[in-house]
């Protein structure tokens, strides 16, 4: 926070402390000029806090009548920005989440001057988010998991690998990485003596054993950069081999990182190789190239393309004569 920000602050609490306020008083308070209060008291009447001046020999100021106001101060973009991520936080992967952030949004609004009411409620009442399916993490674990990684603080769960093989580990946590609807947990392993990341969905019970730890260097340039490396390393159930019939160029703004990787062929083709549990999307995220292709391997995968190519087939076909 700014220093001008942090004494706007201060002279709105000393403005709620007693009704009224001798202007050179609160100079003395706020350690600064009397031109500086003038100055301040302006800002605030500019962000909509009712302060009034008095009259008489010394002068001074209080606060609207009836007034009691928490001292929150946000301009327009910062009160949005706060509507805008409580809004959409429905659709968020935490459990518990949507009543928490209506109680949020209905406490912010209640503290807000009134033209900045207006707009958060303008933009409240014309939002509604859809509600999401998928996996879902406890408030509660990840409010633990980031606590322990600001103090480095070793942590226990239990886990639930991807095969469903259960296990107890320990782990010194880095830091949380939302993807989508899911996070993970990247974390040095002390039993495994390596990185490793954890779905926040498949750990259970996590909780601080209360030892310390120095933190290790990662081996990548953030935590968002681990996370997709060891997701497009890892071996899903399908790996994939695809010839796309287009230049590497043209294509690659539909590759996320972790959806596997492009390599030039010659100027009009390229190799596509990715990976899934799940024939399902692996069809899906190569028919979103809308190009040409051949498909190597797996072999699941052709003959699920065909099954696919008939039912489709079928549909675009039915009811004409």
């Amino acid at each position: 926070m700014t220093e001008t920000s942090s004494r706007l602050l201060t002279l709105l609490s000393l403005l709620q402390e007693r009704r009224e306020w001798p202007g050179g008083k609160l100079a003395e308070r706020l350690d600064v000029s009397g031109r500086t209060v003038r100055r301040d008291i302006e800002r605030l009447r500019a962000l909509g806090y009712p302060v009034e001046s008095l009259t008489g020999p010394a002068g001074g100021y209080r606060l609207q009548a009836g007034t009691a106001m928490p001292p929150l101060l946000l301009d327009d973009e910062e009160a949005i920005a706060i509507a805008v991520g409580l809004r959409t936080a429905a659709r968020a992967s935490v459990r518990g989440i949507e009543e928490t952030s209506v109680r949020a949004l209905v406490k912010l609004e209640q503290v807000l001057p009134a033209h900045l009411r207006r707009r958060v409620r303008a933009f409240s009442a014309a939002t509604m988010a859809m509600p999401a399916e998928g996996p879902v993490v406890d408030a509660q674990a990840l409010s633990v998991i980031a606590a322990a990684c600001r103090d480095s603080e070793r942590v226990r769960f239990a886990y639930s690998g991807r095969d469903g093989a259960a296990s107890r580990r320990e782990v010194e946590p880095h830091s949380l990485v939302n993807l989508g609807r899911r996070w993970y947990l990247v974390a040095w392993d002390t039993r495994r003596r390596d990185w490793r990341t954890f779905r926040v969905d498949r750990l259970s019970g996590p909780a601080s054993t209360g030892v310390r730890f120095a933190p290790r260097m990662l081996p990548a340039k953030d935590s968002a950069t681990y996370v997709a490396q060891r997701m497009s390393a890892a071996p899903s159930r399908y790996e994939a081999r695809i010839t796309l019939h287009a230049p590497v160029e043209a294509l690659r703004r539909y590759v996320s990182p972790h959806w596997g990787h492009l390599e030039p062929i010659d100027d009009e083709r390229c190799e596509y190789r990715t990976g899934d549990d799940d024939l399902d999307w692996l069809a899906l995220r190569i028919a979103m190239f809308r190009v040409d292709f051949e498909i190597h391997e797996p072999p699941e995968l052709r003959e699920h393309m065909l099954m696919l190519a008939e039912r489709y087939r079928g549909a675009a076909g039915h009811g004409i004569s």
